[in-house]
C-alpha cells in the first residue's frame, strides 16, 4: 500500500507531500490526524530561514503578527518521539519541530531547503527533529517562500498562508 500524500494550497502556490506513514507511523499520522481535522487550514509560516528551513503549524499563527505565533501547539498536546526510520534531514524534507526537551513535539513542522544533517536522529538527552514526509511536486514553491523577505524574528514580511492541507489517502 501507498503512502498518503498532502497537498498543501498557500498563496505561493502547491506543493505536495509524501507522508511516511510505513515508517513514522507516530508522527505521520499525527499530522494527518490534524490536517484531516483542519487544524492546519488558514495558518501562516511564522518562520523563514533562507539556506535552512521555513516552519510551520503554531495556532497563533492564524494572526502572522500575532506576538505568540510560534509558540503554540496543537489540542491533544504533545507526540512521542519517533525516531525509527533514521531518515536524514535532506532538501524538500519534514521535521517534526519541538522544544529541544524530548516528547515535546506536537503540530508544528518545518521543511529542510538545505541539508540539515546536524539535526538528525535523537542523541541521549536531547531530542532531534524526526523527518516524516517528503516534498513529492511543488519544490519550486518551497524555495520561493524559503527565499522570501523575512523581518528581525524570521518572519515574512509579506505573510504567506496556506489556505488547506488536504491529505490524500
Amino acid at each position: 500500500m501507498a503512502n498518503p500524500t498532502a497537498t498543501f494550497d498557500t498563496t505561493e502556490g502547491q506543493f505536495e507531500v509524501e507522508l511516511f506513514v510505513d515508517q513514522m507511523p507516530i508522527t505521520a499520522g499525527n499530522f494527518i490526524k490534524l490536517a484531516n481535522d483542519g487544524f492546519y487550514d488558514g495558518l501562516h509560516f511564522h518562520r523563514v530561514i533562507d539556506n535552512f528551513m521555513i516552519q510551520f503549524g503554531c495556532p497563533h499563527s492564524s494572526d502572522p503578527n500575532s506576538p505568540r505565533a510560534g509558540t503554540g501547539g496543537p489540542p491533544h498536546g504533545t507526540i512521542q518521539d519517533e525516531h525509527t526510520a533514521r531518515l536524514s534531514n535532506e532538501p524538500g524534507t519534514l521535521s517534526m519541530a519541538n522544544t529541544g526537551r524530548p516528547n515535546s513535539g506536537g503540530s508544528q513542522f518545518f521543511i529542510n531547503t538545505v541539508h540539515n544533517h546536524y539535526l538528525d536522529w535523537f542523541t541521549p538527552g536531547q531530542s532531534k527533529h524526526p523527518v516524516f514526509g517528503k516534498i513529492v511536486s511543488g519544490m519550486d514553491v518551497v524555495n520561493k517562500i524559503g527565499k522570501t523577505q523575512t523581518d528581525r524574528r524570521d518572519r515574512p514580511v509579506t505573510p504567506i498562508r496556506v489556505n488547506k492541507v488536504t491529505v490524500n489517502e
